[in-house]
C-alpha cells in the first residue's frame, strides 16, 4: 500500500480517534498531522507493519503522551473552566458528550488512552497492551481505575446539578 492511499483511506479514522484520545479537535489535527509526517518519511518500515493501521495508531496514542508530558513541563496550568460559563446550544446529546469529554481529560494519560482504545477502538487487552507498551494487567487495572474515577466524577457531576 502506497502512502497517500492510507492517508485517503484512514486520515479520517485517525482524526476522529485523535479527537476522542485529546478531547480537543485542533490538537487531534495537529498530532495526526505530526504523526503522518513522520509515518511518510518512514513509510518503508511503517508499511512493513503487520497491521498499517494499528502501527499508525500507536503512533498518534506515543505522540499524545510524549504532547502531555512536554505540556506538563512547559506551560503554566490555569483553572479557566470554573471562570467560564458553559455555553448550552440546547442539544442534551452534545451536552452529554461534552461532560464526557471533559471528565476522559481529568484522568492520567493512560487510563485515558486505555479507555479510549477500549471503548472507542474496541480493542481487546492485549491489543491494548501492544499499543500502550504495557502489560495486560495494566491495562485491566487503568480501566478499571479510569471508569471507576469516571463514575464518581460523573455521580458528583449529576448531584450538583440536581442541587442547583
Amino acid at each position: 500500500m502506497e502512502f497517500e492511499e492510507y492517508v485517503r483511506a484512514r486520515r479520517a479514522a485517525l482524526f476522529r480517534f485523535g479527537v476522542v484520545l485529546t478531547g480537543d479537535p485542533v490538537l487531534a489535527d495537529e498530532i495526526v498531522t505530526d504523526v503522518l509526517g513522520v509515518a511518510f518519511e518512514r513509510w518503508a518500515q511503517v508499511s512493513a507493519a503487520e497491521n498499517v493501521h494499528a502501527y499508525v495508531r500507536k503512533m498518534v496514542v506515543n505522540e499524545y503522551l510524549s504532547w502531555r508530558r512536554r505540556r506538563a513541563r512547559t506551560s503554566v496550568v490555569s483553572d479557566l473552566d470554573a471562570l467560564l460559563a458553559p455555553v448550552s446550544d440546547g442539544a442534551a446529546a452534545y451536552a452529554d458528550q461534552q461532560q464526557l469529554v471533559s471528565e476522559l481529560r481529568g484522568l492520567p494519560a493512560k487510563q485515558r488512552a486505555a479507555i479510549v482504545l477500549r471503548y472507542f477502538e474496541g480493542l481487546s487487552d492485549a491489543e491494548i497492551a501492544g499499543v500502550l507498551g504495557s502489560g495486560e494487567n495494566a491495562v485491566r487495572s487503568n480501566i478499571s481505575r479510569g471508569l471507576a474515577r469516571l463514575r464518581i466524577q460523573l455521580t458528583e457531576s449529576l448531584t450538583q446539578e440536581v442541587v442547583r
